[in-house]
């Protein structure tokens, strides 16, 4: 499987988790009268999430781009 193919395999299931972890059911779980270092819970775990796939996806987007020895190499 070529890089290109496995990367948008790996966003498509990226896209899929975040999807299942945004839906009503899941998010409801966490509608709860608490405080996460004074923050109410269902914010807490929209924010963390939201970092989390950010975070993801960026490591997907990131890894394998270009290999190091032409990460600064002139091209004219």
């Amino acid at each position: 499987m070529t890089g290109d193919k496995e990367k948008a395999r790996r966003l498509t299931a990226l896209f899929l988790l975040g999807s299942a972890l945004f839906t009503y059911p899941v998010i409801s779980l966490f509608n709860l009268p608490v405080l996460v270092w004074g923050v109410p819970l269902l914010y807490a775990y929209v924010f963390i999430v939201w970092a989390v796939i950010i975070f993801l996806i960026a490591l997907v987007m990131h890894k394998g781009s270009r290999p190091a020895g032409n990460r600064f190499s002139n091209r004219g």
